[in-house]
């Protein structure tokens, strides 16, 4: 018997370990399939069952979603330097690469925010990281 839900699980366990905001929310929508919509996560599956697995990672997806959408670009501005460092990628290149997947990052449920503010907060970051003196190395 597990005393935690699917997604306190996730939430304290495994989202725990991926650095920032923005690093976790790439990741949840990394572990879902564009064409079916599904989630694969085969830890919380085994734990939780299939059904209460799919449904913890739909939620937190939503509100990590939301949760970069509410967060101020300056705050975000520092987790994309702490997410990028974590993926081995610059920053300016880290928000592109993000901007260039748009849709997968986008859970089924926006939860009432939408895709337009995102890409306008992805948009935004990119010219933030992009005016850091040591955001663009001279080749």
């Amino acid at each position: 018997m597990t005393l935690k839900s699917a997604l306190e699980d996730l939430l304290a366990t495994t989202l725990a370990a991926v650095s920032g905001i923005v690093g976790k929310l790439e990741y949840l929508s990394s572990l879902r399939n564009p064409k079916e919509g599904a989630y694969s996560h085969w830890g919380l599956a085994r734990v939780y069952g299939d059904g209460p697995a799919q449904q913890a990672l739909a939620e937190a997806h939503s509100l990590l979603f939301l949760r970069v959408l509410r967060t101020s670009l300056r705050t975000l501005r520092g987790d994309v330097e702490v997410s990028s460092e974590a993926s081995h990628t610059p920053p300016a290149e880290y928000v592109e690469n993000l901007r260039n997947h748009l849709p997968v990052l986008l859970p089924q449920d926006l939860g009432g925010g939408s895709a337009r503010h995102f890409s306008s907060v992805l948009h935004a970051l990119l010219s933030l990281v992009k005016s850091r003196p040591d955001a663009n190395p001279p080749a």
